[in-house]
């Protein structure tokens, strides 16, 4: 007995270190590792570091969104984008300077997990909670249907920014408080959320056909507004969404076909090795 005992052990103890190098076995007792973030290429860059006078209120790190609460994805609320959009876009924030304006971003690069939050999101029908400000005349069941929730965006590419005008000097934004009474996002602007931008006819993320820049009833100073961020981005290679008057890409994209995931952080920016 003592001879099969000694033989039965020693092959247990040999296969067992078999299996440990050839990596069957694992320490029970070892944390499992998270996979790490993707990195952005090497040609991203925070519009920070690019032009730090440009405004920056990034919605989507805030509840005060057609959600109501930060959408994944946004870890710090900074603009990133691509660096030949960022420099197109210094030099139309030099342009706009001297007429005494700011330009103000509202988002830049989104990563599809933020993409994949609103899809989620647009199909809980139970969840309304932000309908009175951002959707009050479309019914959610049309969201998709209208154009206005998709699974893709131009956004995870890198070269797409909203963004909009705030007059020279600039006043700060008064915080929003979630529970705040919700408002029409096209009611006048003495109505609507205080913004400090320039009056656009309604405010942004409108899901509403008032948006749509050159919507024939919008005009007066509103109209003239819009005009004046699309022709002084289209002058410098923007193309404009025409259903989104805050909607812009820089044209070419350098990746015109890719959809980008990693996180909004500056993290994302750094290059290991």
């Amino acid at each position: 007995m003592t001879r099969i005992s000694r033989a039965v052990r020693g092959l247990i103890t040999a296969v067992a270190a078999l299996l440990a190098v050839t990596g069957t076995v694992t320490d029970a007792s070892a944390a499992p590792r998270a996979a790490p973030e993707p990195k952005a290429p090497a040609d991203f860059v925070a519009l920070s570091s690019v032009d730090p006078t440009i405004l920056q209120e990034i919605r989507y790190f805030t509840p005060h969104n057609f959600v109501g609460e930060r959408i994944d994805g946004y870890e710090q609320p900074m603009c990133i984008l691509t660096r030949p959009a960022a420099l197109a876009l210094h030099r139309a924030q030099q342009r706009l300077l001297r007429r005494g304006y700011t330009l103000k971003v509202y988002d830049c690069y989104r990563p599809q997990r933020a993409v994949d939050h609103f899809v989620r999101w647009a199909q809980d029908l139970d969840d309304q909670d932000m309908k009175g400000e951002f959707y009050p005349g479309v019914d959610k069941t049309r969201l998709f249907a209208d154009g206005y929730i998709a699974e893709k965006s131009g956004h995870s590419r890198g070269s797409t920014m909203d963004l909009t005008l705030v007059r020279l000097p600039a006043r700060p934004t008064r915080p929003y408080v979630p529970g705040t009474p919700l408002v029409p996002c096209f009611a006048p602007k003495e109505q609507r959320f205080p913004d400090n931008s320039i009056d656009m006819g309604t405010g942004f993320d409108c899901f509403d056909t008032l948006a749509h820049t050159l919507d024939p009833r919008i005009r007066g100073r509103q109209r003239a507004n819009r005009l004046l961020l699309k022709s002084t981005l289209e002058n410098l290679g923007f193309v404009n969404l025409a259903e989104e008057w805050w909607h812009y890409t820089y044209k070419p994209e350098p990746y015109p076909d890719t959809s980008f995931d990693f996180p909004v952080s500056r993290k994302s920016l750094t290059r290991g090795h």
